[in-house]
């Protein structure tokens, strides 16, 4: 039951403010971070469903350090690396919160909070579960 109520908040996302590709990127690289397989073959194949060119995510974690990334997708990347790794990063710094909000309008700053926290949810559900890259393609396979 929680699990489904998981999939609607995840359902309600998706009609938010943010870019199909935009978060896709952010779900693929948070799922990069914690390590979960199924999460980051699904996000992949939804970015470039959403027209993120292969090279950007053969380089997502090194995001920083090309330049294909707009100041919108930096503001999110950070934000999104810095809720994920909140202990170690001794919380979200003003200055990721002050570069998101001059990328963002509150709706949409708003579903990128949720957004992250919701990936950070269903990634430890599939890494504690045991969920890999290949039970999601057949996952996929089992949709066509």
């Amino acid at each position: 039951e929680g699990y489904k109520r998981l999939l609607a908040w995840n359902d309600h996302l998706t009609t938010g403010p943010l870019p199909a590709s935009l978060r896709a990127l952010v779900e693929a690289r948070v799922s990069q971070i914690n390590g979960c397989a199924f999460c980051l073959a699904m996000h992949s194949d939804e970015a470039r469903e959403a027209g993120v060119e292969q090279t950007k995510l053969d380089v997502l974690a090194a995001w920083r350090d090309v330049d294909s990334y707009t100041p919108s997708e930096r503001a999110a990347l950070a934000l999104a690396e810095a809720m994920t790794r909140l202990a170690d990063a001794g919380g979200v710094h003003a200055d990721l919160w002050d570069a998101a909000r001059k990328e963002f309008d509150d709706a949409a700053l708003s579903s990128l909070v949720e957004v992250v926290a919701l990936i950070n949810a269903f990634n430890r559900i599939s890494v504690t579960t045991g969920q890999t890259a290949e039970d999601y393609a057949r996952f996929r396979a089992s949709k066509t």
